[in-house]
């Protein structure tokens, strides 16, 4: 079986790795992943963007990279479409016009139920079989959509857990991997820092070298470097993560902690206007759509500072915040490598 991938993002490579496992050796990919997986038509470090102003000024580039993967899909048995809407919804449309019995599997649909609820209608008439890994997105679809919760690609990648809340003296600080992030927090994370007289943790990401790591972290003296953010979540007290990803994997991990996010003043104001959602953390939005709670604190522009994030450290109520935990992973169950791969291996036959 030969398929067409489009993983732009870093996090969707990672899903994409377990897959991998999954489909086993006699799959065959070609199109757009990280180099690690296979020979990507693109370089992942050209497709990198940071916010809405950032997607204009590379246009021209992804207009040329949608059509040069329309043109593969005719060597393909099927395409399949990792995250990244933006990209992948337009590109769904165009291989569905080119080819119009092509199956094509989207894994980790874009977020229509939190802005453009219109994508939902072109969503089911455009993809043949719609795998989510949230377990209420599927209410937000008709009753005939091809959409299927699969589980959570999480619950396939983290292999550690905190069991109780045991002090280790250890916090964590994750200000993320894309350089606008990491340069807003480091100061507030510096700040807050030298509150605290326990072992300071900051994540860093692996592929950045030590000129990099200078120019944007600046001095990180009190700070001890790790590169395992899953081990160090298990390890640590407590953690001020940067919105993303991260902080849905410390909430199943179970590690107490605050999201934060300084968006450009431009994003900020753009995504405010497009995305009408109560909360930032998707742990938050998944306990509050089930149970009506919520399970850590969101600081977000202006309320980011030393002083909320080292009160609400000292605050939180940490057991409640473990108990909230159990139930999340409860609600969504299980991965969804495994359930994905019988989806890419039943419509070969269809």
């Amino acid at each position: 079986m030969r398929i067409l991938v489009s993983a732009l993002e870093h996090s969707a490579n990672v899903h994409f790795k377990y897959l991998m496992k999954e489909l086993g050796e006699d799959v065959d990919i070609c199109g757009i992943f990280d180099a690690a997986l296979g020979e990507s038509i693109v370089d992942l470090r050209s497709t990198a963007i940071m916010g809405f102003v950032d997607v204009f000024k590379k246009i021209p580039f992804f207009f040329r990279l949608k059509d040069q993967m329309v043109e593969l899909a005719s060597e393909v048995d099927k395409v399949l479409l990792i995250d990244s809407s933006g990209f992948n919804l337009p590109l769904a449309k165009a291989i569905r016009k080119r080819y119009p019995n092509k199956e094509i599997i989207y894994y980790i649909l874009p977020q229509a139920w939190a802005w453009k609820k219109k994508r939902i209608p072109v969503l089911e008439k455009t993809i043949t079989k719609l795998a989510s890994i949230l377990p209420f997105e599927p209410s937000y679809y008709s009753p005939m959509a091809p959409i299927e919760y699969v589980g959570h690609p999480l619950l396939d990648e983290i292999t550690v857990e905190k069991t109780d809340l045991t002090p280790t003296g250890i916090i964590t600080f994750m200000p993320g991997s894309r350089p606008g992030e990491i340069k807003k927090l480091m100061d507030v994370y510096r700040n807050v820092r030298s509150r605290l007289t326990c072992e300071a943790m900051l994540v860093i990401p692996t592929h950045f070298n030590d000129a990099t790591i200078d120019k944007l972290y600046g001095d990180i003296s009190g700070f001890t470097v790790t590169h395992d953010a899953h081990v160090t979540l298990a390890n640590s007290d407590f953690a001020f993560i940067c919105s993303g990803t991260a902080t849905l994997e410390a909430s199943l991990i179970k590690t107490p902690f605050v999201l934060v996010y300084v968006a450009k003043k431009l994003d900020y104001i753009i995504g405010r206007a497009l995305i009408k959602l109560q909360y930032a953390g998707l742990a938050n939005l998944l306990l509050s759509h089930a149970y009506g709670i919520t399970l850590h604190p969101e600081f977000i522009q202006h309320e980011v500072t030393a002083e909320n994030l080292y009160n609400s450290y000292l605050k939180m109520d940490k057991e409640q915040f473990f108990r909230d935990a159990v139930k999340l992973r409860a609600l969504l169950q299980h991965g969804s490598a495994k359930r994905v791969s019988e989806l890419l291996k039943e419509t070969q036959h269809a």
